[in-house]
């Protein structure tokens, strides 16, 4: 009879709150400032943004001077020259871009912040990080398996095949969505709904570092829950729900905005994807199989 570890125990007495992990501004290549950054995200009802310019480190000091329309802002940078792209999500220094990327995930992991491997499958090879880089390397916080700004260059902005290949080696990580937004029209293609208890950067912070969290394009998790061997996932606009286990095989598939699955004994993990209309996902994080 198979037991669940998943970071989606205790969902009561709190709320999902919407947030991006990778943007960036003028202070890199990005066209908007980060006032600018800041409003637009506001504009659509974000709780938390992220600010992450390549190789430049924006701290509190900077964010204190901006107007954050409520929103909660994270520091952070996005490690880029030398090698595959790694964002630095509540950075507390500027972290080298060492051409050893372990080595910049290490000190990534001394500091308070995370490691988020960034667009692996950008470029026309779909190589941008390679299975091989992403087996090697420890440290690092999960990957990103769907990249907004991705779908405007070569390459694919998703890569959920490289999660459940390292998923399948028994790596336990997270899934992220993010925009990587360089304009106005890349803002709120791909973002994180963290469930807390508080609207506090600390609770967001905890919660994303825990997986308590999905990613998302536009699909709504309404409610997550395991009784005894059934996961439930419910959702407010889904058509589709797809149970994915080891090596992306499909436990099940209902046509349905609601699922209730029991997996195989002898799978390891199972996630869920929840489809929608237009190009609509969302992503649950890895239920593990004890």
């Amino acid at each position: 009879m198979p037991k669940y570890d998943h970071p989606y125990r205790g969902l009561t007495g709190g709320a999902w709150r919407r947030g991006n992990l990778h943007a960036h501004t003028t202070n890199s290549d990005g066209q908007l400032s980060p006032q600018r950054a800041v409003d637009g995200y506001a504009k659509l009802g974000y709780d938390f943004l992220a600010i992450t310019d390549h190789d430049v480190y924006t701290n509190q000091s900077t964010l204190r001077k901006l107007n954050a329309r409520g929103m909660i802002l994270i520091p952070g940078n996005e490690i880029t020259a030398n090698g595959s792209h790694i964002v630095h999500v509540n950075a507390d220094r500027l972290v080298p871009p060492s051409p050893q990327r372990q080595e910049a995930i290490n000190r990534v992991k001394a500091g308070r912040g995370f490691a988020i491997i960034a667009h692996p499958n950008r470029q026309d090879t779909f190589n941008h990080t390679s299975i091989e880089m992403l087996r090697e390397w420890i440290g690092y916080n999960g990957i990103e398996i769907f990249n907004g700004a991705g779908g405007r260059v070569p390459g694919s902005p998703y890569s959920t095949h490289k999660w459940d290949m390292l998923l399948s080696d028994g790596r336990r990580f997270w899934g992220y969505a993010n925009d990587d937004s360089h304009q106005s029209d890349e803002i709120g293609l791909g973002w994180s709904m963290v469930y807390t208890r508080e609207r506090s950067a600390k609770a967001i912070l905890e919660a994303v570092a825990a997986g308590r969290f999905y990613a998302s394009t536009g699909v709504i998790i309404s409610a997550i829950r395991v009784r005894d061997t059934v996961i439930t996932i419910e959702t407010e606009n889904a058509g589709r729900i797809v149970a994915i286990s080891d090596t992306g095989g499909r436990e099940m598939v209902v046509d349905s905005n609601r699922i209730d699955c029991k997996i195989a004994d002898d799978a390891t993990y199972v996630r869920f994807e929840c489809w929608g209309e237009r190009e609509q996902f969302a992503w649950t994080q890895p239920f593990f199989v004890k």
